[in-house]
């Protein structure tokens, strides 16, 4: 089995279904389909692809990206989805990490073309645009020979620091990862997925489009979301019952002048870490389950989410989905107990292969079968995770651990505070010491004599921050993380 296959299945079950819904436009799965054929018959003719090439996609959000995602697998050859918002050189440093010579895009984005192709003069731009006319007769069933251990797509990780590493992901590790998600999710045929953040990111890839294209359902695919009730508005139209979104834009929603009334029966965070006060705002407002859940590029990428029936720990991000194993590990490797902090380990069928061409990096995040994600946490009595923070943002203050992500909880409870982010900085005393960055609300002045009392109040003295900065907003990538590489660069030095 694999992804091309899995998908063309899927179509004979239901191949007039509506499969994308854009704007007034309704497109079914076999149109989709049919459109993935010709896409495939295009470029092993006129390109050249074969099974096991890399083929770029640059699209913004739009229908073409669907079966240039299964045209591509029709080949056996392996999607690269690259964030449309990058730059010509940082385009380049992926197109020549993983050697690709066939990059789909569309007019806007391909006026990068002269200066891609001077950087890497082998490569070929393929315009889709618009949604292609149907070829004279049906295309057949997908019959590509990949396996599950062959590659499906490449992920590049947004590279905090140095250059993004590509997360390598075959059909099988995708696959898994689908078929947990329509478990603890309890997706049907019936389910409308609202598609707002990008299909370039893993979360979405995943999600947004191979569930409701491998379980017979439906994207709705935003045009915009600004002003919200633009999205609102698809949302009513289209009957979405399914909404992967980020943190700050529940935030907005709670605080924006709209009707409680939607058709969702479920709204799913991820991405970023959902404070608790977001959470329990959003539920009183519009009474729909928003669950919280925990992944990364590198498993394919939900690893948790608390249960859509039975518990659900405001704050936790829940049990793993099945057929997912996560333990809390020292430094060691040695498993810890409920209520140890550690780092969040993963092993499972949705661990990826390792990086591309990067058997360095790649050894860094493996040990003994288990993913190394980085992020530090607990467990709970009940098998519930909770995520402290990432490993290189805990702080060491006076030798003690210091996680930023709990002085962010106290700092979303102080009223007006719209986004809040802490990140340490060195000092010669201490070790290190926090510091906060906070945005308002609109029409919301914040005081900083009157935060730090706030926070003194609830946290041990170490833990408050040396000072707290103010912005109109916190610089974000595009998908909603906020960026801490940012704020240490814009920081003010020590002066303790």
């Amino acid at each position: 089995m694999n992804l091309a296959v899995a998908f063309s299945n899927s179509v004979l079950r239901s191949p007039g279904k509506q499969a994308i819904l854009w704007g007034d436009s309704a497109i079914s799965h076999a149109e989709v389909s049919e459109t993935a054929g010709n896409l495939a018959m295009a470029l092993e003719a006129d390109f050249g692809v074969q099974a096991g090439d890399r083929v770029g996609i640059s699209l913004k959000n739009c229908p073409e990206f669907v079966p240039a995602v299964f045209g591509i697998l029709r080949i056996g050859a392996v999607v690269v989805p690259i964030n449309n918002f990058l730059k010509p050189d940082e385009i380049s440093f992926i197109l020549n990490d993983c050697g690709i010579d066939v990059l789909i895009t569309d007019t806007e984005l391909a006026a990068n073309e002269p200066a891609l192709r001077a950087r890497r003069p082998s490569l070929r731009v393929l315009k889709l645009e618009g949604w292609p006319a149907s070829a004279a007769g049906a295309i057949p069933p997908a019959t590509s020979q990949a396996t599950e251990h062959d590659l499906a797509v490449i992920i590049y990780t947004s590279g905090t620091t140095g250059h993004p590493k590509g997360a390598m992901l075959s059909h099988g590790n995708l696959l898994h990862n689908v078929e947990s998600c329509r478990k603890v999710l309890e997706a049907t045929g019936e389910d409308r997925f609202v598609v707002m953040l990008p299909l370039f990111h893993t979360y979405m890839m995943t999600v947004g489009l191979m569930l409701p294209m491998l379980t017979g359902g439906s994207m709705i695919l935003v045009r915009s979301i600004h002003p919200v009730k633009n999205l609102l508005q698809e949302i009513h139209t289209h009957h979405g019952t399914i909404l992967p979104a980020i943190p700050q834009f529940y935030r907005s929603l709670t605080q924006a002048t709209v009707a409680p009334g939607l058709p969702l029966r479920i709204c799913l965070s991820g991405a970023a870490p959902l404070p608790r006060q977001i959470l329990e705002e959003f539920e009183a407002k519009f009474g729909i389950p928003l669950i919280e859940g925990y992944g990364l590029s590198e498993a394919s990428p939900v690893v948790c989410k608390n249960p859509l029936r039975g518990t659900r720990k405001p704050g936790s991000v829940g049990p793993p989905i099945p057929d997912v194993e996560v333990s809390i590990q020292d430094e060691s490797g040695k498993v810890l107990g409920p209520g140890e902090t550690g780092e969040l380990c993963v092993r499972g069928g949705n661990v990826m292969q390792g990086y591309w061409n990067n058997p360095e990096e790649t050894a860094k995040v493996m040990r003994h079968g288990w993913l190394l994600t980085g992020d530090i946490g607990h467990r709970d009595e009940d098998g519930y995770f909770y995520i402290t923070d990432r490993k290189k943002d805990m702080l060491l203050v006076n030798g003690i651990n210091v996680y930023p992500r709990e002085i962010e909880e106290v700092l979303y409870q102080f009223p007006g505070v719209r986004e809040a982010a802490v990140i340490g900085i060195p000092d010669a005393r201490r070790g290190e010491q926090p510091v906060a960055f906070v945005a308002p609300m609109e029409g919301a002045t914040l005081d900083e004599k009157s935060m730090l009392l706030f926070l003194r109040a609830r946290l041990a003295d170490y833990k408050v921050p040396k000072r707290i900065e103010a912005l109109p907003a916190l610089p974000r990538n595009t998908t909603g993380k906020i960026l801490k590489a940012a704020l240490r660069d814009m920081r003010r030095p020590s002066t303790d």
